[in-house]
């Protein structure tokens, strides 16, 4: 039998993820796995012009800033009172190739603007004039009082949608905030995409990652032109950037490159793709391509634009009927390959010993938008069992009719959604990011894991009524507590967010999110059995539920064990 995640049926985080928080609406099919996204595209388009067109201009009395590093003069703006900011290509490639790391400093797009910040990589939704294929670039946002001998941390911040959307351009990623409330230097990348830079032709595997890798290279040489240590950049990221963080974790020759690691909604259940699947999907891709995978010409004679919103976007919807454990939100992704990354990281395979700290953190309602958004009617209990039945597998689905969390019995008003949205927040999310942390602590790694139970409304999230809800925090509502970047927060975002930002600090330079003589409870480290999550906007341990290490991963598989990936 196949079998699939929740989350594979029911939502591909495409375009809630995908256009980060796309209000577009979605359809189940009673066959099983056809979710597809209606016109995000005016919505995202919008989203970029309007956000390009505020923060491509020198603000009011801003002014230019240039100071020498190892690979020449770097130039920027003081973009803020109390920031300057740094946009700059960090690598370079031919097409389908891996990327090497520039060696003279370079403004993005070739630009003589220094306020220009970088196009995006291509990604479909968008109009091409957004995009390009140099697109390989980042912004740095640097405390105006740092100096060359100040020595503080970096945080490299990896955005999410999918693998296939999204930018250092994103709503709510300006580092400005963030940079000054930790005193340290905040580097937002991008990365490239989709069929660009997770599937080839010629067979080349996780090239996004290696963008990532040089990324951090590109750091380590130009920090302490800045004031930063190069032997002090944390890595971090939201749902599919932290799932590239998890990869970085995986990599042996990056080890060095950074010192700890920040994970925000990591959708560890899928895992990274093995070399077998990721053949099968390669040779999909060539085949719906119109070129062969040896005729260069007619590779490098295909548009960006043909390749993301043709065959990738193809790639994307369909590869799950291909290789089901390509699930259909992260169906181009990180694949073990056995030699770039070495261990699946997971509980399929030995796991590697652990020395760096990490922080693991999800939303209380990971699921949300996207259940919600699927079925905004009650959901009768027939439904519900239907769901989960064809979800999961018959072997599954007992086991986890089995659990009190996701039985069925009496609900209120005969709704199965609250337990469908818990089912696949744990499945998806929680549960896999908790057995993760134990199997890091259990092999010599500190691991702080936390639930945010107050959140910010990511932008497009209010098209699902759920995720406006009193005490309701829906996946990507955490961005702009970290960042800071939340518009007219109340008092408890307020306090949130003033304390992320000194759990951050502390982590940045310590390894600890705990505060020096902070009123802040103290966050414990995890165990190996008991994991300490601490709820992140109010008092507490998060609730255990079924994310005990009996029952997820043991009773009932995640679908990296179904798939043996």
């Amino acid at each position: 039998m196949v079998f699939y995640s929740i989350i594979c049926i029911l939502s591909s985080l495409l375009l809630g993820s995908l256009s980060q928080a796309s209000p577009a609406s979605r359809e189940f099919s009673n066959s099983g796995v056809s979710l597809s996204s209606l016109d995000s595209k005016s919505w995202f388009c919008h989203i970029i012009h309007t956000t390009l067109a505020q923060k491509l201009c020198l603000r009011e009395g801003s002014s230019t800033i240039s100071l020498n590093t190892p690979i020449g003069a770097a130039q920027g703006v003081v973009d803020v009172s109390g920031v300057n900011r740094f946009a700059a290509k960090y690598a370079s490639a031919e097409r389908w190739s891996p990327s090497s790391v520039v060696t003279e400093w370079a403004l993005p797009n070739d630009s003589t603007n220094v306020s220009a910040l970088p196009l995006i990589c291509p990604q479909p939704f968008v109009d091409n004039s957004t995009f390009t294929e140099d697109c390989m670039s980042m912004i740095l946002y640097v405390p105006a009082t740092l100096h060359a001998h100040s020595s503080v941390p970096t945080l490299m911040w990896v955005h999410g949608g999918s693998f296939i959307v999204g930018s250092a351009t994103n709503p709510g990623l300006d580092g400005s905030a963030l940079a000054l409330a930790t005193d340290s230097i905040v580097a937002v990348i991008q990365y490239r995409l989709g069929a660009l830079g997770f599937v080839a032709p010629n067979n080349q595997t996780n090239l996004g990652l290696g963008d990532a890798v040089n990324a951090l290279k590109f750091l380590t040489t130009v920090l302490p032109s800045f004031g930063g240590d190069p032997s002090k950049i944390t890595v971090a990221g939201q749902s599919s950037g932290a799932n590239l963080i998890r990869a970085l974790l995986a990599v042996p020759s990056a080890q060095s490159l950074f010192q700890s690691a920040i994970l925000q909604s990591d959708p560890m259940d899928y895992g990274f793709l093995s070399s077998s699947d990721q053949v099968q999907l390669q040779q999909y891709f060539v085949s719906n391509l119109g070129c062969t995978a040896t005729d260069s010409a007619c590779l490098n004679a295909l548009t960006a634009d043909s390749i993301v919103n043709g065959a990738g976007l193809w790639q994307f919807n369909s590869s799950v009927y291909v290789v089901p454990a390509a699930t259909q939100s992260e169906p181009m992704r990180v694949v073990n390959d056995g030699t770039f990354i070495t261990s699946t990281l997971d509980s399929t395979s030995p796991f590697p010993r652990a020395s760096k700290p990490i922080l693991l953190s999800n939303v209380l309602d990971e699921g949300g938008y996207t259940i919600y958004g699927s079925f905004p009617s009650p959901m009768p209990e027939a439904e519900y069992v239907a769901i989960v039945n064809a979800s999961v597998g018959e072997s599954r689905y007992e086991a986890l009719m089995g659990s009190q969390s996701y039985a069925v019995g009496t609900t209120q008003n005969d709704d199965y959604r609250p337990k469908l949205q818990v089912l696949a927040t744990d499945s998806v999310w929680r549960c896999a990011t908790w057995t993760f942390a134990r199997n890091w602590v259990s092999n010599g790694g500190t691991a702080y894991v936390g639930l945010y139970s107050v959140g910010a409304s990511y932008l497009g999230n209010s098209a699902v009524s759920f995720c406006t809800e009193p005490g309701v925090v829906c996946h990507q509502d955490d961005i702009e507590i970290v960042f800071g970047t939340a518009l007219n927060p109340d008092s408890a975002q307020s306090a949130l967010i003033t304390e992320m930002q000194a759990r951050y600090k502390s982590f940045l330079y310590s390894g600890n999110p705990n505060p020096d003589d902070s009123s802040y409870a103290d966050w414990q480290a995890a165990g190996d059995s008991d994991v300490n999550a601490i709820m992140l906007g109010s008092t507490g341990y998060a609730p255990i539920g079924a994310c005990t290490p009996s029952f997820w991963g043991q009773s009932v598989a995640y679908d990296y064990q179904v798939f043996n990936i």
